[in-house]
């Protein structure tokens, strides 16, 4: 499983970041994966894929874009494993291109939401927030963004580069500069790593906070999410893991070993509560918060049996 296993690798120590683009390439993972076994027993096909699902499972616990980009690809039934190897790579391929013209789809309905002259802020990194900004200034608009350096990886950094690349007026500013800077700013824009049933967003750690800043100074709080970012197992009221990352992304190891009693605290993600949030931007259209449960019961096709079950083998995961 070397290719599957690169890729994991890279997912985990965030060379491949972004929830989309780890969903995307998840799925491009498992399709190489299928067509690169050899056996002819399906029982040892389905165990492999099996395998292979668990090791892309476990790389980053709260992007729930990799979840459901991994059970949209092994939904398949087959008797012989060449036509396992043909409906995954099917379902691969279309979850794929799904996942691109929901990003653009995006862009589309969300441009609608900016004005020309509007100042937006943006924290971390997303393609779907970009594709608004980049649609809305494609379409004519005098419109200037303002982005957050997002600590501690610098993701702002990558946004600052797709915004430079596209022309867009940009301002990078400290992430502890939020609240100084929001009364600059008329719209703020962000993507999502999970939506919960009840609308509640989580987002790279930091999110939270510029909407409280948004919702303190009345500046509307916009969320970009496609619907295979909403997270199926909080039906049960199970909690969005939180990963928790490597210290050493916040302090050296030369400045920890001068410091021997010190803990890092290094949360990834945090969560905004849905009563902050105005709306939510997907391919399907502009939602409330509250029709979350909506998108994971009827978009997303998850029946309750079906979603037990996820929550279930996450727990057995844990174990």
């Amino acid at each position: 499983m070397t290719a599957l296993t690169e890729t994991a690798e890279k997912i985990k120590n965030m060379e491949i970041r972004g929830a989309g683009k780890i969903a995307r390439s998840a799925a491009e993972a498992m399709k190489e994966e299928a067509l690169s076994i050899k056996t002819k027993d399906i029982k040892e096909f389905n165990r492999r894929m099996e395998d292979a699902y668990n090791i892309l499972y476990s790389t980053r616990p709260t992007a729930v874009s990799l979840p459901n980009a991994l059970r949209a690809v092994m939904r398949y039934k087959a008797d012989t494993v060449e036509d396992a190897k043909t409906a995954i790579a099917a379902n691969a391929d279309a979850f794929i291109s799904g996942s691109e013209n929901a990003v653009k789809k995006i862009g589309e309905i969300g441009a609608h939401r900016i004005k020309d002259g509007d100042t937006i802020m943006t924290h971390c990194n997303s393609s779907a927030a970009f594709a608004i900004f980049e649609t809305a200034y494609r379409q004519g608009k005098d419109i200037n963004v303002i982005a957050t350096e997002t600590r501690p990886r610098q993701q702002g950094y990558v946004t600052v580069d797709f915004l430079q690349k596209s022309g867009i007026p940009t301002t990078l500013i400290l992430d502890s500069a939020v609240r100084y800077t929001m009364k600059k700013v008329d719209l703020v824009i962000v993507g999502a790593d999970a939506v919960t049933v009840n609308g509640s967003l989580v987002n790279k750690v930091g999110t939270s906070q510029v909407a409280l800043a948004a919702n303190e100074a009345r500046v509307g709080f916009v969320c970009a999410a496609e619907t295979y970012k909403f997270s199926p197992r909080t039906l049960f009221g199970e909690m969005v893991e939180i990963e928790e990352r490597d210290p050493t992304e916040v302090l050296c190891n030369e400045l920890r070993a001068k410091w021997p009693n010190l803990k890092i605290s290094n949360p990834a993600f945090d969560i905004t509560p849905h009563k902050y949030i105005d709306m939510i931007i997907t391919e399907i259209g502009a939602i409330s918060p509250e029709m979350a449960y909506w998108v994971i019961k009827d978009k997303l096709g998850w029946e309750l049996e079906e979603a037990a079950e996820a929550s279930m083998r996450g727990c057995d995961d844990e174990n």
